[in-house]
């Protein structure tokens, strides 16, 4: 592994994105245990998508158009959910208090964070164009896998600090207006990934 490829992985895993944002949105929303579960979340899905990738399946999910529309609308229908529930958020401006010692916070963050990833095809499609660049094709499939993994392991390491730098900023990020303003931008920035996306369909 070179050390070319892991400045690639590096400077993708810090640029903002999706992941981020759920990430951080759901930390304030409920709390420290559901941060970290979307933390697990978005590394699991990236995880199932670097193995995609790696043992040819992902090219056959970018080839049958299809099966590859239908997950890039599932993703489009999934953030514009996620985005409205955001802003619908912001426009009413009540919030239950957070209880970081439920557990059930940490599924729904893990469930949030798989399916940001799961239905997000632009991550496949970088795992396939990106891997190819420093993996040989003769390569062995452990080979393949190692680079693949690097970007969840790296990722959640990253997500994993947010959501902590988070965590102790919360009394502040926490008033009602700071979070009305969070929400009213998180929702905003996910419905336009959203559309983004789906120009691109």
């Amino acid at each position: 592994m070179t050390a070319a490829y892991l400045i690639v992985v590096l400077a993708v895993v810090a640029t903002p994105g999706v992941d981020v944002l759920v990430t951080l949105r759901n930390t304030l929303a409920a709390g420290r245990r559901a941060g970290l579960g979307t933390v697990l979340g978005v590394g699991a899905g990236s995880a199932v998508q670097g193995v995609l990738a790696s043992v040819g399946v992902g090219a056959l999910i970018v080839r049958v158009q299809p099966l590859f529309q239908a997950i890039k609308w599932a993703g489009v229908a999934y953030l514009v959910w996620l985005g409205v529930s955001a802003v619908r958020s912001a426009v009413v401006g009540r919030y239950a208090e957070i209880d970081d010692t439920a557990d059930s916070g940490m599924g729904r963050g893990f469930r949030t964070g798989a399916l940001t990833n799961l239905t997000n095809p632009k991550m496949l499609v970088f795992y396939l164009a990106l891997l190819p660049q420093f993996v040989e094709p003769t390569a062995s499939v452990a080979v393949w896998l190692g680079h693949a993994m690097m970007l969840p392991l790296i990722g959640c390491a990253w997500l994993a600090l947010i959501v902590l730098g988070a965590s102790r900023a919360r009394e502040t990020l926490l008033r009602r207006r700071a979070r009305r303003v969070i929400d009213a931008v998180s929702g905003a920035f996910l419905v336009g990934f959203a559309a983004k996306l789906a120009r691109e369909a």
